[in-house]
């Protein structure tokens, strides 16, 4: 690879900086770094810097936060046409300007083994349908959402009671190392992407915090998919019959059959909050009450007893 070459990067959230830090330690000269403007986060809505910005800082690489980069004039600030633009979920469509705007084109790495679960959470989609493998894709950039033809991907277990803030960790490296791997290849042109099967596509929309929401008349084993991909955000929750709203931070399905109505807590003791569901029990491990810490059931039941309660359905 040439040293010469020069990269702009695209990205936003911590899924995208080890990627970023590939291509730094790959001695590519990274002449421009584009993440979204800063936003309120955490609990005070402050006003705070992306993590992407935070490490493009610490690097001393030239910065642009456009609100757009729609428009005439949306190329004019950026400086002279990269060679190659490596986007990691950046959060902005790039229209066809920008498309065209690198000698190489723009290519990006998303969380999944495409053409399975395009969109915007591929790592919680997989979780729920209780995937067995999944992986990153290196892929051209298109118009469509993750139609691009992929040039190349890597795939890996998913854990039996990994999270998705766990899967995201392991992903997250894994793009890394794909791209400096393909980086070469793609700065001189030898790397042909492979078209992806369309009639196999899946999609993967954003998560909503009204889907964290257990329905306990649904499967143990698919409430606790629900449980892990929903962790760290928005975090599962249920409530009681009388309304106390509790976060379900970890559970595990039990073989055990009940009788009982979906949603009744068939025993409470030292070893979980075990709760009928539409097949089979779930037992809770963790979990968080209102305005309180994470903790294990078994502390919460000794402040609240739950002996012939119920959550709702």
């Amino acid at each position: 690879m040439s040293v010469s070459a020069r990269i702009a990067f695209a990205g936003t959230p911590q899924f995208a900086v080890p990627t970023l830090e590939a291509l730094v330690a790959s001695g590519a000269a990274v002449d421009l770094v584009l993440t979204q403007p800063d936003r309120p986060a955490g609990r005070g809505r402050q006003v705070a810097a992306s993590p992407v910005k935070a490490a493009a800082a610490e690097r001393g690489l030239r910065i642009a936060q456009p609100q757009t980069l729609k428009g005439a004039n949306a190329l004019d600030a950026l400086g002279p046409a990269p060679d190659l633009l490596v986007v990691v979920a950046y959060g902005l469509l790039l229209p066809p300007p920008v498309l065209a705007w690198p000698r190489l084109g723009c290519v990006n790495l998303h969380a999944s083994l495409l053409p399975r679960w395009r969109g915007a959470a591929p790592i919680q989609h997989a979780l729920l349908a209780r995937d067995a493998t999944t992986g990153v894709s290196l892929m051209r950039i298109e118009r469509g959402l993750d139609t691009g033809a992929v040039y190349l991907e890597r795939s890996t277990s998913i854990g039996a009671r990994e999270t998705a803030g766990q899967l995201h960790d392991r992903l997250a490296k894994l793009a890394a190392d794909i791209l400096a791997d393909a980086l070469p290849g793609l700065l001189a042109g030898e790397l042909e992407p492979t078209p992806q099967q369309e009639a196999l596509a899946t999609h993967a929309p954003k998560i909503t915090k009204a889907e964290a929401v257990l329905d306990w008349r649904r499967a143990a084993l698919e409430l606790d998919a629900r449980v892990r991909a929903f962790d760290p955000w928005p975090v599962a929750e249920t409530r009681l019959d009388d309304g106390t709203r509790l976060r379900v931070w970890r559970a595990e399905p039990l073989e055990a059959k009940t009788a009982a109505r979906p949603g009744t807590v068939v025993r409470a003791g030292a070893d979980g909050i075990d709760v009928a569901t539409g097949a089979g029990i779930l037992r809770l491990t963790h979990v968080q009450p209102p305005s309180g810490r994470v903790m294990p059931a078994s502390a919460y039941l000794a402040a609240h007893p739950l002996d012939g309660a119920a959550f709702a359905s």
